[in-house]
């Protein structure tokens, strides 16, 4: 069963936590400080956890699941925010349910690219392709594609997208299930991605938050606790938060916590991070989820502002234990977990369920994550479970694989053309060399979560992986345009290969990635063994194309940067795509542009280096198999396309880099000042009013087992065998700075994402892109923004805060494209007074205006004219 491998890892890493840990009783544990954290990393405490319901966005849900958590009893609050156990369900999780009023168990599933583990289904383009379209439009219509499908299949809680990691570290493990390695084209990815999903009815949850930036050393076990991510406050908010602040203004309704410490605190129970700045800088309403097995207390955590453990398991997997569930219901009533804080943990969960419909004709789960018969254990972790139906292989497919060839082919990414070798003729000598121009051998999905690399690249591996329904492969494709194509479906160069003087051979080539409980030759998530390099020798199969052939064409699909100078200058290598992760119209969308039925237009969503060399060493992966790993993020702001910037570097391609088989010219760039800029926002509204409950003990016959009650083994339950002898314990070893006295409103906060002002538009820039070349295609103009030098505060010379895409123009035809620019676009984190600052009130601000960060076509000055810059 898929399962099996994921079940063999936790089992080995998650058997019990630290021995660092301190176990109080009623399931309580508190995780240590460690000594080794750099001072000035420490994650302060915040108590208590604000409650939700103050925006007036969410006042109607919260009005609604008010009146109906007023009437809950005890076992039926904890039974929401308490997963049944791994296996325990159709969903990869399920929280218990309250039938008395509607709420059934609601299901999570995986993943950002497609529903995981199910049948008749879509498997979209991976987020970095996404990302690569540099396309609002295409952003959202996947959004709301997949959220069809994830509504179909009976799935309440879509588990995406994810923006954590960024993208600091290029060998990451998921980097590819993100959208590129910049915090806006991040930020705009999600924002449209969960519009998309939540406008028909399905939870978007953002994750991981935050730190999550490589695989290996992410969870705690037992022979060390999860390293540290050591941010500063300013990176912290300027880089890793900024796509979850706009995710949190965009309205999601949950977020997931990363596995990994930040600043020396677990994020599961990171008291700062969850009460301070998620929900109450940020303002977010919804509710706040564990990663799989990232739970690691009880009261510590939901006093730290947990509402939703997942999947519901303790420290031991399969055996029925928990933190919550029952240990819960104890905490309630020996009084040392504040019954409100309970229930606004229970009403955070209820809202979103009434905001996005869920109440009214919602589908209940009609599939199984862990088999694809018909028939099976209805708790497939159950030491003994009834059977029944558990997949009715419902079609939510639509015609979403049309969506799906679109945004692939978008992504597709033209590097180097040398000589217009593309676009192909239909009628030219073909030799097509590569295994990943082809299939898997054993079968399209016969890797547990996609965990090999054989034939097509479609996407990386681990639980951000979807089924293929099908897969067009580019042999295939090809065979379906080219009746002149040889193929050689290896990655060892064919000797008795001929070539003919005007024959070109197409090269497939790929490197992969993906979560780090599935290990792919030697790779464990995180490209270790295979670094920047292409897998399965790939520079040397395009180093022997190249020594045979005149005319080489590369294709790549890759989870991120590779190195390629062993051939990229060859002068045979006369063109290079980039086609990502293209998912199951893999085939489709490389022969749509290989033979010129569209223009490609697609462009890098992070840079490439010469050289691994060329990044900073903090970004390295580390391996250090014993004791907590600090890792600290010492370069701040400068990653990617910001650090070759400062460190004068020239990369081999830049951040936002992409050609066309056609040519534009940008002109007539102007700039209005729509809203004057102070340099500080306005001050913020104070917070509404939020629920309030009784704040009685209930009777513990409130989560007593039900009489005649036939139990599961190894579901989590929040029953009790004896709860009226649980009394009220003082005493009871608070965290840290626990406090129960409600902290002052942040200035920078005031609404969903922050002070709502800082979404104030305070430039627009427009442009027009016209067609100078012989064929239709679609023109980005990227908007990078120049803060005036303060050398109290270093900034990147240049950061992507806006872009927009043409329509297809046609040869000779214009578009104006403008884009709106808010404070916050303009504004530093100020650490000392907590808020967004505007330097200088916007004066010496510069717009810049291009096709990538290195090919900038215009720039305007605040206060000033526009010109173009060539």
């Amino acid at each position: 069963m898929f399962f099996t491998i994921r079940v063999i890892a936790l089992l080995s890493l998650l058997a019990t936590r630290v021995s660092t840990s301190v176990v109080e009783p009623f399931g309580v544990e508190h995780l240590e400080n460690r000594a080794d954290v750099p001072d000035n990393f420490r994650s302060p405490p915040y108590y208590p956890t604000p409650k939700g319901g103050w925006v007036p966005a969410w006042e109607e849900a919260y009005a609604k699941a008010h009146a109906v958590v007023s009437k809950m009893t005890l076992a039926e609050k904890v039974n929401l925010t308490t997963g049944t156990g791994f296996l325990m369900g159709p969903c990869v999780g399920q929280t218990g349910s309250a039938p008395r009023f509607g709420i059934p168990r609601l299901c999570l599933q995986d993943g950002p690219l497609g529903l995981r583990n199910t049948d008749h289904n879509t498997a979209f383009p991976a987020g970095i392709s996404v990302g690569a379209t540099f396309d609002k439009k295409l952003m959202y219509d996947r959004g709301r594609a997949m959220g069809e499908e994830f509504r179909g299949k009976g799935v309440n809680i879509h588990l995406g997208p994810s923006v954590g990691p960024l993208g600091r570290k290029p060998r990451a493990g998921r980097n590819w299930e993100g959208f590129g390695s910049d915090p806006s084209l991040q930020a705009v990815g999600a924002a449209e991605t969960i519009k998309g999903v939540q406008s028909t009815g399905v939870i978007a949850t953002v994750k991981h938050l935050v730190g999550n930036e490589q695989e290996m050393y992410r969870m705690t076990n037992v022979v060390q606790r999860a390293y540290s991510a050591n941010i500063d406050d300013r990176t912290l908010h300027e880089l890793y938060l900024w796509p979850f602040a706009e995710a949190v203004k965009a309205g999601v309704g949950a977020v997931m916590m990363a596995y990994n410490d930040v600043n020396g605190s677990a994020s599961s129970q990171n008291s700062k991070l969850i009460s301070g700045i998620l929900k109450d800088e940020l303002g977010f309403q919804g509710f706040v989820m564990t990663d799989w097995y990232a739970h690691l207390s009880g009261v510590a955590s939901a006093l730290a502002g947990l509402d939703m453990s997942m999947p519901g398991d303790g420290s031991i997997p399969l055996t029925g234990s928990t933190y919550w569930g029952g240990e819960l219901s104890s905490s309630i009533l020996n009084g040392s977990l504040p019954l409100e804080r309970l229930n606004d943990m229970v009403t955070r969960i209820v809202a979103p369920w009434f905001k996005f419909g869920q109440d009214k004709d919602f589908p209940l789960p009609n599939f199984s994550a862990y088999t694809q018969n018909a028939e099976g254990l209805l708790y497939p972790g159950a030491l003994f479970s009834p059977r029944g139906i558990v997949n009715r292989f419902v079609n939510v497919q639509g015609d979403h694989h049309k969506l799906a060839r679109v945004i692939a082919r978008e992504s597709i990414t033209l590097l180097k053309n040398d000589d217009d070798l593309l676009p192909l003729g239909r009628n030219w000598t073909l030799k097509v060399f590569g295994t990943d121009a082809g299939t898997n051998p054993k079968g399209i999905n016969s890797c547990t979560d996609k965990g090999c690399n054989k034939g097509v690249l479609t996407m990386g591996w681990g639980s951000g992986s979807a089924n293929l329904p099908y897969l067009v492969t580019p042999e295939d494709a090809i065979r379906n345009i080219s009746k002149n194509a040889e193929f050689h479906i290896t990655d060892r160069f064919p000797r008795n290969v001929e070539a003919g003087p005007d024959d070109v051979a197409i090269v497939f080539v790929n490197a992969d990635s993906g979560e780090n409980y599935i290990s792919v030759e030697g790779n464990p998530g995180d490209r270790t063994k295979a670094e920047l390099k292409l897998w399965h020798d790939g520079d040397e199969l395009i180093e022997a194309a190249a020594n045979k052939f005149s005319n080489v064409v590369v294709v790549v699909h890759t989870v991120g940067p590779i190195t390629m100078e062993r051939w990229i200058n060859l002068p045979s290598v006369k063109s290079v795509l980039f086609a990502h992760l293209p998912g199951q119209e893999a085939g489709n969308s490389v022969t749509d542009i290989l033979f010129g039925d569209f223009s490609p237009c697609g462009h890098l969503p992070y840079t490439i280096p010469k050289a691994e060399s060329d990044y900073p060493d903090s970004v390295s992966l580390i391996n250090q198999p014993f004791g907590q790993i600090q890792d600290t993020f010492s370069e701040g702001l400068f990653v990617d396309y910001r650090h070759f910037q400062k460190a004068n570097i020239t990369p081999r391609y830049h951040f936002g880099y992409g050609l066309s088989y056609t040519t534009f010219n940008f002109t007539e760039p102007a700039m209005n000042t729509v809203t004057p800029l102070s340099e500080y926002p306005p001050t913020r509204k104070p917070k509404g009013k939020a629920p309030s409950y009784p704040n009685d003990i209930p009777p513990g016959s409130e989560v007593a087992w039900p009489k005649n009650f036939n139990r599961i083994w190894r579901y989590i339950y929040p029953y009790l065998d004896d709860p009226s002898a649980i009394k009220p314990k003082p005493g009871y070893p608070y965290p840290d700075g626990y406090s129960t006295e409600p902290k002052p409103d942040p200035r920078a906060g005031g609404a969903e994402g922050g002070n709502p002002a800082l979404w104030d538009v305070a430039f627009t820039v427009s442009i027009k892109v016209t067609n100078t070349g012989k064929k239709a295609g679609r023109a980005v103009a990227q908007l990078y923004v120049e803060l005036p030098t303060d050398s109290a505060y270093p900034t990147p010379k240049l950061q992507l805060r806006q872009f927009e895409k043409t329509a297809t123009l046609e040869p000779g035809q214009s578009e104006v494209l403008k884009m709106e620019i808010t404070r916050k676009d303009v504004s530093i984190w100020d650490t000392v007074k907590q808020d967004w600052k505007a330097p200088g009130a916007g004066k010496g601000l510069k717009f810049w205006v291009g096709e990538s960060v290195g090919d900038l076509k215009a720039v305007c000055e605040a206060g000033e004219s526009c010109k173009l810059s060539g």
